[in-house]
This record gives C-alpha cells, sequence and structure tokens, in this order.
C-alpha cells in the first residue's frame, strides 16, 4: 500500500472503524436497545420504520447518527423508561436523532421523557414526540448547543405544570427552527433556559383546546431572539401571557437582550399581555403583529426599542383564517407594508426575517421585496406595483406641531396613526382632494407611522415626532 493511500487512514484512524446497523424485523438485531450497548464512535443505526413497543435503551457513544428509515420509527414505550428517565438516555457527545416517534413514557419522578440529554450538544431533526411527561429533557451542560428542527412536539406534560412539551436546562445554546410545539399539558410549550435561545420560524400554539402554560418561556433570561413565528394563545391557556423572558431569575450571563422581530402573536383570551419581562431587561421588537386580547406588555421595560409593530382586534388585522390559525395577511390587512429594518443584534446577527413557517413542519424563503410587511407573514401581492400612481410624501421629517400629506390620489380613503408598539391611535376617513395637514401636537416624541389606504392602493409613510 502506498503512503497516499495509509494517509486519510493515519490522519482519521475512526473514520475506517465506523459501523452502520439495521435494526428491524427480519434483521440480527430487531431492537434498537440490542444494539445501543455495541456501538461504537461515529457508528450510525438505521432503525426501520415501524412500531418498538416497550423498546428503552441508554447511548453512552460519541458522534452517533441514529435515524428511521422508509418512515417514522416508533418507539411506544407504553409507560416503560430507561434508569427510571427517559426512552432513550443519551450520554454520549454529538449526537444526531432523525426520523423517531417517542411516545407514553412515564417515571416515578413524573419526568418521563422521549430524550434525556446527558451529553454535550445534540441535534434533533424531524421527529415527533407526543403523550410522554415531558418530549425532551436537558440538563445543564457546558460546552454544549441543542439544535432542534422540522420536529413536533404535542400532548406532554403530567399536568402537574413542572413538566412541559420540551424542557431545556441551562446548556449554551438552543437553536429551534421550523417546528411545531401545541397542546403542551399544563406546561409550557417550550421552557428553556439555555444562556442564549434561537428561536426562529415556529409555530406555538394551545389552540382551541389546549391547557398550555406559556407558549414560550425563557426564566433565567440571557440573550433570545424570536424571529417569524406563529405564537397563539387559546381561551384555555393557563398563563397570563403568550412569552415569558427572565420572570424566575435573571442568573443567565448577559447583556439581558431580547430581540422579537417578525413575529405572529394572537391571544384568544380577553386579559393579559404578550410578553412579560422585568424592567431592567433591554427589549427591542420590531414589526410584530399582536392580534387579540391583553396588553403587548404586563409592565414596559426601561428604553424599549419597538418599530414597525401593530395590535388590534383579532378581526381587524385581516388574516386569511384566523380560526384555522392560517395566520397570512390578506391585502386589506393594516400590518401590510409598516415595517422597519431591525439591524443586527449587538454581537452582529441579522434581524431579518429570511424564511416562513409552512404548517405543518416546513419552511419557505420569505419574499423579499420593497416595503416589508409586520408579522411572520410578507403579502407578496403588494409591491410597487400595486402602490398608489402618484407617490404620497408626508412633511416635514422631523415634525413638532403638524405634518402634511401631498401626492395621495384624489378621493376617500382609510387613515392609520400607529405608534410604535403597534397601537392604532387613530384611524378615520379621509377624503383626498390635495394636500391634507394632521395636527401631531399632543403626540409623544418618537417614531410612529400614517397609513393611507385608498381605492387605489396603500401607502406607509413614517412620521418622527421630535
Amino acid at each position: 500500500m502506498s503512503p497516499a493511500t495509509l494517509l486519510p487512514v493515519l490522519l482519521f484512524p475512526s473514520l475506517a472503524m465506523c459501523t452502520t446497523w439495521t435494526v428491524g424485523p427480519g434483521q440480527a438485531h430487531t431492537l434498537p436497545s440490542q444494539v445501543s450497548t455495541l456501538v461504537n464512535d461515529g457508528d450510525t443505526v438505521n432503525i426501520e420504520a415501524g412500531v418498538y413497543a416497550g423498546d428503552v435503551a441508554r447511548w453512552q457513544a460519541n458522534d452517533l447518527l441514529l435515524r428511521g428509515v422508509g418512515g417514522l420509527a416508533h418507539l411506544e414505550s407504553n409507560g416503560l423508561s430507561w434508569g427510571d428517565k427517559a426512552i432513550w438516555v443519551v450520554q454520549g457527545d454529538r449526537t444526531t436523532i432523525e426520523w423517531i416517534e417517542f411516545s407514553e413514557c412515564t417515571s416515578t419522578s413524573n419526568n418521563g421523557a422521549g430524550i434525556r440529554q446527558e451529553g454535550l450538544g445534540l441535534t434533533v431533526r424531524h421527529c415527533w414526540f407526543h403523550h410522554n411527561e415531558n418530549g425532551i429533557l436537558c440538563g445543564g451542560l457546558h460546552p454544549s448547543t441543542i439544535r432542534i428542527e422540522h420536529c413536533e412536539f404535542g400532548y406532554n406534560g403530567h399536568g402537574d405544570g413542572f413538566s412541559h412539551n420540551l424542557y431545556i436546562g441551562a446548556v449554551d445554546s438552543l437553536i429551534f427552527r421550523f417546528n411545531y410545539s401545541h397542546h403542551a399539558l399544563v406546561g409550557h410549550e417550550l421552557k428553556s433556559r439555555a444562556w442564549v435561545n434561537i428561536i426562529e420560524y415556529n409555530r406555538f400554539s394551545n389552540e382551541a383546546d389546549g391547557t398550555a402554560s406559556r407558549e414560550v418561556d425563557l426564566p433565567d433570561g440571557g440573550r433570545a431572539i424570536l424571529i417569524g413565528n406563529i405564537i397563539q394563545q387559546g381561551p384555555l391557556g393557563q398563563n397570563s401571557n403568550l412569552v415569558g423572558f427572565g420572570m424566575e431569575s435573571l442568573n443567565n450571563p448577559g447583556p439581558q437582550r431580547l430581540y422579537v422581530i417578525n413575529n405572529t402573536l394572537m391571544n384568544e383570551k380577553l386579559v393579559g399581555s404578550f410578553f412579560q419581562m422585568p424592567t431592567s431587561v433591554l427589549l427591542k421588537a420590531y414589526n410584530n403583529v399582536l392580534a387579540g386580547g391583553g396588553s403587548f406588555l404586563s409592565v414596559w421595560p426601561f428604553a424599549p426599542d419597538t418599530a414597525g409593530n401593530i395590535a388590534g382586534p383579532i378581526a381587524d388585522l385581516h388574516f386569511v383564517d384566523a380560526p384555522a390559525y392560517d395566520l397570512h395577511l390578506l391585502a386589506s390587512s393594516p400590518a401590510l407594508s409598516i415595517g422597519m429594518p431591525a439591524g443586527t443584534t449587538i454581537n452582529g446577527y441579522p434581524l431579518v426575517a429570511l424564511w416562513e413557517y409552512v404548517h405543518p413542519l416546513a419552511n419557505v424563503e420569505r419574499c423579499q421585496q420593497a416595503t416589508l410587511d409586520a408579522g411572520a407573514y410578507e403579502n407578496c401581492s403588494m409591491g410597487l406595483a400595486d402602490a398608489p400612481p402618484a407617490s404620497a410624501i408626508l412633511h416635514p421629517v422631523p415634525a413638532g406641531e403638524a405634518v402634511t400629506v401631498s401626492g395621495a390620489p384624489n378621493g376617500p380613503a382609510q387613515v392609520q396613526l400607529i405608534d410604535a408598539s403597534g397601537r392604532v391611535l387613530m384611524d378615520r376617513p379621509v377624503v383626498f382632494d390635495g394636500p391634507w395637514r394632521l395636527n401631531i401636537d399632543a403626540l409623544a416624541t418618537g417614531p410612529y407611522h400614517l397609513r393611507i389606504a385608498g381605492t387605489r392602493g396603500t401607502a406607509v409613510l413614517r412620521l418622527i415626532k421630535d
């Protein structure tokens, strides 16, 4: 053998030793637990689609790929758990799990999980967790990143409020994208104590009959980025707010910052708040749609940075089908074209909605056009081609006592004045037949939007009160 042939083996000896195992009916190993004690670092375990009743296991090797093939491999535990913990207890590092269904796990501590993560680093994709006491349960481990994508969590929880669809401990970071978490039993749809949480393009909902508490609970603060999520609370929700940040402590490493960009939140309760956090948290909230009952926040933090948000009754936001939770925007929605560029986080993470959640468990690129809509969905029918043929202009900017709108098409229009938190301060009909003057002397200083919806299109003008 030539030196060139030997080189890959010498540099990467573990690659030559990796094994692919196949589990299923008619195979040498018919249950996943039968290979869990045989695998070595870097191995792959292919589990044929089907039901594996009462089979639980512990995985200790590192860099494992555990996946269902030909469909979901259903680990139907029937109440059993390995070590009184979970269907799978993962103690190895950097494990990847794909196309597995975890159900019906219980334990004497009421914390039986689909996956109990005890190693460093975990990636879970295309999995379905239901009717366990926890979907995924993870402790505080470092350095560790948990990545969960295209997974569904439903009907998990013991019903005591201490178990959840998934509960992530104080790891370094959680990346949670393109998932559907719903109907947690009294607990939260997502609870995470991670130092950094990146939560993007998911659907969190307890719908008409769900009894979950918060949809997203980040109890120890830190840094969190929520972009492009659908977050819905039904009438039977157990909490008064949808998203909580730092409500148990601010023990995670600072700075304590919450970024909420282009999310659509719908509260079907008549009271409560969409967000709750201590007043010391630095909040940046841009381009969010807040539909339904309750206030933006229970108590506003110091010096919030807000722009491009809109709030109001569900019917007034003009969704495609709100009762069926299709929260795409109709062309008549006041959320169109009011969005503002949000920039980046303090460490340079772009605060831009690049994707949209597609139900269930999928995603599509978000339409990028000249104007930016508030919320998780962009209405791509409203571009420059639909703008009024005469360009409306607002001046002066900034302004002190009054502003004038010039160039709006002649005829009737509905004019809304919207503040940075999304509240509609004025909503009245106007007939344009030339320049139109609006007195703003009573407004507080800061940014606003003036939305003019006429028969020939919609114009959204930025107003700054000096």
